[in-house]
């Protein structure tokens, strides 16, 4: 969608901050030219704040040096609309330098475009797609519990997996988001109703720019929250919104491609390459230590519990949901692998970051992944994934290999963060936890 100048009223210039939260500043639309040019700042701390945003404590970035400002650029994406507001107002997606126009190294923004480039060094495109999951909840007398149906009144009261009654009732709200992607260029495909009440999942169409990928991803959950407030509801990606019911996931599907467009990881049969082999060894490899990008909050360990459609055990497979990373059945060309680890509550740069980073340090050091299971992993005595929040944080800030997909920054930037937050919820209630990540992912 082409916007006029002339019609805008005001820019907002957003960036995500590690918990993939927009920062954000309003700005006239007559600054728009200024923007372009590059002349908005913001705080380097301000990518990095925990989930009430606040400062982190002791961290360099705040008065050990002044609390200086670094430069915001616009990305590729451009200015946007805001449908949730209206022609009056749009969107700037920006990416943090440095005052000497070098890469923040705290964005993760350019964490996955250092990962992109190394791929492109070799020859390689990532092709991705994401699929989301997502509920729509009514807390409007502070209670969380399905929203109102439109059209019968009622609340859902159980699972209404691939539902077409679901879907109708919401109507409106599909029609709005849809519309929505629509306006900001964001390639939604298919709707589903999922085994939660009140639980979609949205899929987006694969594309070979996996920066534009994260982008969707994460404008998508911006725009999802938006409109559902705009229709008398909430939306959340947390990871496990209620206790006896599906967890919200966030899967990742991956190929790559070579300069010729030719899909490595297809040698014209069902079993697919030795590329795509290494790629999934690296990935398992990584798998541990990446966990806290993959559930990077306390309510994320809610959802990675056996049996629950989110799988915890180190494996892949062919053709089966049980195993964390899946190969699909389909024509060799379209051969690739899907992650299925990470809640709906992760930063889309971050995720791509650890999915791709690991996939390209099993290429090149040929890693060679253990044989697919069969079966119901779930009942398979498997490696695991650490089960716990502070398990994560540790295995994160011990693995080297980390620092392959992450900048050193970074990496101190987000334990710090995690440490913060996990002393901060430690005091509060489990009711108080919801509410909190209600509000945040």
């Amino acid at each position: 969608m082409t916007l006029e100048l002339s019609s805008l009223n005001n820019i907002r210039i957003a960036i995500a901050d590690l918990n993939g939260q927009a920062r954000a500043k309003r700005m006239p639309a007559a600054q728009y030219d200024k923007l372009l040019a590059g002349s908005a700042k913001m705080p380097l701390s301000a990518l990095n704040l925990d989930i009430w945003g606040n400062d982190i404590d002791g961290s360099p970035l705040v008065f050990e040096t002044g609390d200086a400002d670094g430069f915001l650029r616009p990305t590729e994406r451009g200015l946007l609309p805001m449908p949730w507001i209206g022609p009056e107002a749009a969107m700037l997606p920006m990416w943090m330098y440095d005052a000497d126009g070098q890469p923040f190294a705290g964005d993760p923004r350019h964490a996955l475009a250092g990962i992109v480039a190394q791929l492109d060094a070799l020859g390689l495109r990532a092709v991705t797609a994401t699929e989301l999951e997502f509920y729509l909840i009514d807390d409007s007398d502070g209670m969380f519990q399905p929203p109102l149906s439109p059209i019968s009144g009622r609340r859902a009261t159980g699972a209404a997996t691939l539902s077409l009654r679901m879907l109708d009732e919401f109507n409106a709200f599909f029609d709005a988001l849809y519309a929505g992607c629509a306006q900001m260029g964001i390639d939604a495909d298919t709707a589903t109703s999922e085994a939660g009440p009140g639980q979609f999942e949205i899929n987006l169409n694969h594309g070979d720019d996996p920066m534009r990928m994260a982008d969707d991803t994460w404008l998508f959950k911006i725009l999802v929250r938006r409109l559902a407030r705009a229709h008398g509801m909430a939306a959340s990606f947390m990871a496990k919104p209620y206790p006896g019911a599906s967890g919200n996931g966030l899967h990742l599907h991956v190929s790559l491609i070579d300069r010729e467009g030719r899909n490595i990881f297809d040698n014209g049969g069902p079993e697919g390459s030795e590329a795509l082999r290494h790629a999934i060894g690296g990935v398992l490899q990584l798998m541990p230590a990446s966990t806290l990008i993959f559930a990077p909050h306390a309510n994320s360990y809610a959802r990675l519990v056996p049996n629950a459609h989110a799988p915890t055990g180190v494996a892949w497979a062919y053709e089966n949901r049980t195993a964390s990373v899946r190969v699909p059945v389909g024509p060799p060309k379209a051969r690739r692998f899907e992650h299925r680890v990470a809640g709906g509550d992760v930063n889309p740069y971050l995720l791509m970051t650890a999915i791709l980073g690991a996939a390209l340090a099993g290429l090149t050091d040929k890693i060679a992944p253990p044989a697919p299971i069969t079966g119901d992993g779930y009942a398979q005595a498997l490696p695991q994934i650490p089960a716990t929040w502070a398990e994560a944080l540790d295995a994160f800030g011990s693995e080297p290999l980390i620092s392959r997909l992450f900048p050193p920054m970074l990496v101190e930037n987000m334990i710090r963060t995690k440490r913060q937050e996990m002393a901060g919820i430690a005091e509060l209630t489990p009711q108080e936890v919801l509410a909190l990540y209600l509000a945040a992912v």
